[in-house]
């Protein structure tokens, strides 16, 4: 991965961190249009830029709910292997070079965790051993093909339902039940209490210290999305921790800006050449909102809505690479494709945080979607346009089950127009 020296990195971050207190454990979708689909050349076909020596080309594996893999839960030890390295051929085959695996989907766990009991999406019993270590096979096959394997966790997640008793009894969310608000039909730690934050770190960091992992990634969920109606019921938290702020959203942003500081200053001292990344939502902020936002009006703003100020992170150099999840086609009216590129390559640009592109390929040829999204070309369109921006080094898919079905044709378009050969990560 493209990061910069870790001496240089871990001295900004500490200072950054002992800045904000660091350490001291207290207190979208519609529209069409063609606009920027590439250059062409005298013949009417597209201008593609020339082959890049190295590249990211990533895809994340989703387990949550079996959504990539497993396929369902029950399926036998060898038959979720075979999945596995199913998948992990089938990035291969597209000439693809990191996997994003997501190991910890709902506060448990694709590893013998000493933290968290086993994943429920692995035999649909949360906490029951599923006679082999899916994590280490996957950091193991994954080598052994050249892929790097980026682990990826959710911190604050513990449940797609609000029932605490469906949780297995030794589950930490059962044992503190303080940590825990139910909000929007699921059930999250509370970010706001400074022992839920020490913990989740720990549960994620116990993955870094048994396995070679190549990257340590999380997604868009840190607060959790607004749902009409609903208040996230972290008042008492508030009161007892956010006196030295001007309002509860300030504090819910240093409360995630400790937690993202925190984990990094602790990654860098265990795998200091694991590389933390982010894939968020892609809009930081609307220009109506904020003049350093993007030319966009979309519905979600993670600064405001998820609480999480993506922008600070990379321009302050906090994270080795982002990945805003661009899932909006090329003209679209609220959020353009091109628009947004533009933006997070700006942002980039000089950080030291590598700049890749979340693209969504689980949208191509799904007939609910708008009419680009018919067309097998438009993800290679956004290869296209992405390669006239500097900071932009590459892309990752959403997600394995796409990259293999390829519904439309779309995937094998991107490969045949854009990876014609295999190539390795930036460092």
């Amino acid at each position: 991965m493209r990061r910069m020296g870790r001496r240089g990195f871990v001295a900004g971050a500490a200072g950054t961190a002992a800045a904000l207190g660091f350490g001291g454990g207290t207190a979208a979708h519609a529209g069409s249009g063609a606009a920027g689909r590439g250059e062409p050349d005298g013949g009417g076909r597209m201008r593609r830029r020339p082959q890049r020596t190295t590249e990211f080309r990533g895809m994340w594996l989703a387990t949550v709910s079996n959504r990539d893999w497993p396929s369902r839960t029950g399926l036998t030890a060898e038959q979720q292997r075979a999945e596995l390295v199913a998948h992990l051929d089938s990035a291969v085959a597209r000439r693809l070079n990191a996997v994003v695996l997501q190991v910890r989907p709902t506060a448990d766990a694709l590893w013998p965790s000493s933290y968290e009991p086993w994943a429920q999406c692995l035999t649909g019993v949360q906490g029951r051993d599923p006679g082999w270590d899916p994590l280490g096979t996957a950091v193991e096959e994954a080598h052994a093909r050249g892929l790097e394997l980026h682990a990826w966790f959710n911190p604050y997640r513990v449940a797609h339902h609000t029932d605490p008793g469906r949780l297995t009894a030794s589950h930490p969310a059962r044992q503190h039940p303080d940590w825990v608000v139910p909000y929007g039909g699921k059930l999250y730690y509370n970010p706001g209490l400074p022992e839920v934050r020490a913990f989740v770190q720990e549960a994620m960091l116990d993955a870094v210290r048994r396995y070679a992992l190549d990257g340590f990634h999380w997604d868009d969920y840190f607060y959790p999305y607004p749902v009409a109606g609903q208040s996230f019921a972290d008042d008492d938290a508030y009161a007892w921790y956010g006196g030295d702020f001007p309002d509860k959203a300030s504090w819910r942003r240093a409360n995630i800006d400790l937690l993202v500081g925190e984990t990094v200053q602790r990654l860098r001292a265990l795998a200091p050449e694991a590389a933390f990344g982010i894939s968020p939502f892609g809009v930081w902020r609307n220009a109506a909102t904020d003049p350093l936002g993007s030319d966009t009006r979309a519905g979600v703003q993670t600064y405001d809505d998820l609480y999480a100020d993506t922008r600070k992170w990379v321009r302050e150099g906090w994270i080795d690479y982002v990945v805003p999840q661009l899932y909006w086609h090329l003209g679209n009216a609220s959020a353009d494709y091109e628009k947004l590129v533009a933006w997070w390559d700006a942002v980039a640009r000089d950080s030291g945080c590598a700049l890749y592109i979340g693209e969504a390929l689980y949208k191509a040829g799904d007939p609910a979607q708008p009419a680009a999204w018919q067309d097998p070309r438009e993800l290679s369109w956004h290869l296209d346009v992405a390669s006239r921006y500097p900071s932009v080094g590459g892309h990752c898919f959403f997600a394995a089950t796409e990259v293999t079905t390829d519904r439309i044709g779309a995937m094998a378009t991107v490969v045949a127009d854009h990876y014609p050969t295999k190539v390795r990560t930036p460092l």
